[in-house]
């Protein structure tokens, strides 16, 4: 006989975001990991591989799951004790990805989410889909703050729609299924996330920092001195998504910073930490389209009881002690 722990299925669970979901949730949970390393690595999962209550299956959620058939989940007695809830995170979300992945990614944010959705169906589990504030589209000049009851033009044809457009249907998808199956479903609008075993090789804008700073080279701003952005660490967007998944929120909800920090700020303070006297912050002009970033309106993911906890100089501190300590595997990057 199993304890009294539920069983928690989380997809793109080897991934930056979805790594930090399952070392969150494995407190009190088991974990089933489902991943196909198309964009993630398995390095981010090592240190969870030999707890007895975690188990990693590489899979395509882009094709029919059956969780009962797979040896490996045996000893979970799927068939007896179920699945209480999923967290769908497996997608994938750089650009790079997009031009790599395209078709990939349009069947993750279709086929995907509605396989992940029948296997809700089946064992009437509690649902988690990770969507994107990129669903808010062009908001107009002046707009300051995205509530999530309003929306804006989103041009479907265009190469990266496979994502934008994508995360759109993906939400109207499971809204479908909670009407016509009654499923409890949370939907999560994703802001922008930092820390450790983010992917070096996309252009993320704090580890691309955290290299330039360790090489001692040019810490590129796109802007001016004023340029800002708002981020939040990724334990504090876990905590987000788990403390939503309790609740009995059903509508989409913005998750992430509305605290927004100049660009220099950031940059001044990696080179401080790092503690290399080389590195020095330039500015060049933005490229295409320089809108001002509106930031989430946090009244509902507030109502239930979250709020973030990690400092941006903890953030930051945690994130390159990350990139230090593998500096060895990603050695080209450090000249």
């Amino acid at each position: 006989m199993l304890d009294d722990k539920k069983t928690v299925l989380v997809t793109g669970g080897a991934g930056f975001l979805g790594s930090f979901l399952c070392e969150r949730l494995l407190k009190d949970a088991r974990v089933i990991c489902i991943d196909d390393f198309s964009t993630a690595v398995q390095s981010n999962i090592n240190h969870l591989l030999q707890n007895p209550d975690f188990e990693f299956i590489k899979a395509d959620i882009n094709e029919p799951i059956d969780l009962e058939a797979m040896p490996e989940l045996a000893r979970f007695q799927l068939g007896v004790f179920g699945v209480q809830e999923i967290y769908n995170l497996a997608c994938p979300n750089t650009h790079d990805d997009f031009d790599r992945l395209r078709q990939k990614t349009l069947l993750a944010n279709s086929f995907g989410v509605k396989n992940m959705l029948d296997l809700a169906v089946k064992y009437r589990a509690k649902f988690f889909q990770a969507s994107s504030s990129i669903v808010y589209g062009q908001y107009p000049e002046g707009v300051t703050e995205l509530r999530e009851d309003t929306l804006w033009e989103i041009k479907h044809t265009e190469a990266r729609a496979c994502y934008d457009e994508g995360k759109r249907f993906a939400e109207t998808v499971c809204s479908t299924y909670r009407d016509v199956y009654g499923l409890d479903i949370k939907i999560g609008r994703l802001f922008w996330l930092y820390g450790p075993r983010q992917s070096l090789r996309d252009g993320h804008l704090v580890q691309d920092f955290i290299i330039k700073a360790i090489e001692g080279g040019d810490l590129t701003i796109y802007g001016d001195e004023n340029t800002s952005v708002a981020m939040l660490y990724v334990t504090d967007a876990v905590s987000a998504m788990v403390e939503l998944m309790d609740s009995d929120v059903q509508e989409p909800v913005n998750i992430g910073s509305n605290q927004s920090v100049r660009i220099k700020d950031i940059a001044e303070k990696i080179i401080e930490l790092v503690g290399n006297e080389k590195a020095v912050v330039e500015y060049r002009p933005a490229a295409g389209h320089n809108q001002v970033k509106a930031l989430p309106n946090l009244d509902k993911i507030s109502s239930v009881g979250w709020a973030p906890v990690v400092t941006l100089e903890n953030g930051l501190k945690k994130t390159i002690e990350y990139v230090v300590a593998h500096k060895d595997i990603i050695g080209p990057y450090f000249g």
